[in-house]
């Protein structure tokens, strides 16, 4: 099939200018409802004649009525723009109607996100969240993805739109039954020297991280248990088994009920929890989803 080219069709603005002119049968209440000149209504007309080659429209008394060619025209206009206008709110309303995909770690999906689920869907039930969880590497840009959850360290990457929710802080947690847990309660930072610390590869830096800001040597920490993925680190703590290192945000809610203890605080890091989104996408629901997850990540147990 041959398609025209785009020459071979006036330009829009000129064809708008003109159905709004044909049906008020004015040119001064075409330029209110376009809100331009009256000029700018009569350049439109002007040259949508010279360029079809008759005249649209006779004057009558102080207004236009439409030629036979120009009431030709102002049919097919109108169809053509009342099927524009349909197919633009059957597109609205779709994209409106369609899950907002949400893609987080599953460490944090399991840890904060679910148990704040209910209060989610009940302040934003228009948002229709989808969840998908990872504890690999998330990927931004993924089809279909909505917006991704991420810790990470600006500059942030120009095709993204990021909302940054909340500076990471990490920390030493243990729980109660662990075995040390009395004697480190006493003990400074530096006692962790001794102690084989659990550890994850997903975030491999993180106890060299910490010790850096403790003024500690990384390379005096002792390597215990590690795990492929963060939740099941913070169920090895949760379990007695050992000290983890961990993001606040993660164990809030287990330090408020004393599950972990976490008795030298947080220290902040470069990176950055935040809402990924394509900078292509439509924002204003990853705003509303970014605006409600800052005001949670506020909240003291958070």
């Amino acid at each position: 099939m041959t398609y025209p080219m785009a020459r071979d069709l006036p330009s829009l603005n000129a064809l708008k200018a003109f159905e709004v002119a044909a049906r008020l049968e004015s040119v001064s209440q075409a330029a209110d409802e376009l809100h331009v000149t009256h000029g700018a209504v009569s350049r439109q007309i002007r040259q949508l004649e010279d360029e079809l080659g008759v005249a649209l429209f006779d004057k009558v008394g102080r207004g236009i009525q439409a030629t036979v060619a120009g009431r030709q025209l102002r049919d097919a206009c109108r169809d053509a723009f009342s099927g524009l206008r349909e197919v633009c709110a059957d597109i609205r309303q779709a994209e409106q109607q369609a899950p907002f995909l949400l893609a987080c770690p599953g460490s944090l999906l399991a840890r904060w996100f679910i148990p704040r689920l209910d209060r989610l869907n009940a302040e934003l039930p228009e948002l229709n969240l989808h969840l998908s969880a990872s504890e690999g590497e998330l990927d931004p840009r993924r089809a279909g993805v909505s917006a991704t959850l991420l810790f990470a360290a600006p500059p942030w990457p120009a095709d993204m739109q990021v909302y940054p929710l909340r500076q990471e802080r990490i920390g030493p947690v243990f729980s109660p039954r662990y075995a040390g847990a009395a004697r480190l309660q006493e003990q400074p930072a530096k006692a962790l020297l001794n102690e084989s610390l659990l550890h994850t590869q997903s975030r491999a830096q993180a106890w060299s991280d910490w010790a850096r800001l403790q003024q500690l040597d990384p390379a005096q920490l002792k390597q215990g248990q590690g795990f492929e993925h963060l939740y099941y680190l913070l169920e090895a703590a949760l379990s007695g088994l050992g000290v983890a290192i961990a993001p606040q945000l993660l164990v809030a809610d287990d330090l408020a009920t004393g599950r972990l203890l976490a008795p030298w605080g947080f220290v902040e890091t470069q990176h950055q929890l935040g809402l990924w989104v394509p900078a292509r996408q439509p924002q204003a629901a990853a705003q509303q989803l970014a605006d409600w997850l800052t005001t949670q990540m506020q909240e003291p147990s958070a």
